[in-house]
């Protein structure tokens, strides 16, 4: 489903591609500039001896593993685990079979300040913090936003059952959303959708947005944010 300031996209709505670079890899391009979008989300299914090797360019690049292993320029990354490049970084991906969610976005550099080197994290050593103190919706932030270095933040949202968003968010951030595990009901706009594993949410800035986890487990989301810039230095939405 797409519509001008948002897109949902389950899993039994996705179109393979091949992308220059990437061998035994079929790629599933999720958000694009095409819908309007200023970030690229993309599915990239890795199958036995693949691999994926290139350069960030002027993006950085947020890799998330799903499912499987690999190795990210030299670094072993399993279930949960990601990495961050930076803009101008060769990549070099090795699996012998894995699930990567990959963020990609123009770096938007910030005067007298440096560029953040490339790092790794593990998900489930990253403390959960309450949002804005319910302890019943906790986030998990992967990207240290705190650093002015960084403009793109990726956290992970947990919901415990019938915990919602405390209002309805209007917002400059745009996102990029994938749902880990569970479900609910996203408002979108002035539309109410049912959500669940696997779906991927487009929502562009000033998208009014709501969610409400069902249960009977918690649900729990990936999703992107840009951060830490002055509005006239973001890309504009050509759908805004």
């Amino acid at each position: 489903m797409i519509r001008d300031r948002y897109a949902l996209i389950g899993p039994d709505s996705h179109v393979p591609s091949v992308l220059p670079g990437w061998n035994q890899t079929t790629a599933h391009i999720l958000i694009s500039p095409a819908m309007g979008a200023g970030l690229v989300q993309t599915l990239l299914v890795l199958a036995d001896k693949a691999s994926g090797t290139g350069n960030t360019g002027e993006e950085q690049h947020f890799l998330f593993v799903l499912d499987g292993s690999c190795r990210l320029n030299g670094k072993s990354l399993s279930a949960g685990h990601y990495g961050w490049l930076p803009p101008s970084t060769k990549f070099d991906v090795q699996s012998s079979g894995a699930k990567i969610m990959r963020f990609a976005k123009r770096y938007e550099p910030l005067a007298g300040t440096p560029v953040p080197a490339a790092f790794f994290g593990d998900s489930a050593k990253v403390a959960e913090t309450p949002f804005l103190g319910d302890p019943h919706a906790r986030l998990r932030g992967l990207i240290p936003e705190t650093d002015l270095g960084h403009d793109f933040a990726v956290n992970i949202f947990t919901f415990d059952p019938g915990a919602t968003l405390p209002f309805v968010e209007i917002h400059i951030m745009e996102h990029g959303l994938l749902v880990l595990e569970g479900g609910g009901v996203y408002r979108l706009n002035d539309d109410w959708h049912p959500v669940a594993q696997g779906d991927v949410i487009w929502m562009a800035p000033y998208c009014p947005q709501w969610f409400i986890a069902k249960g009977p487990g918690p649900t729990r989301y990936l999703y992107s944010k840009n951060v830490n810039r002055e509005p006239q230095n973001l890309p504009l939405n050509p759908k805004g």
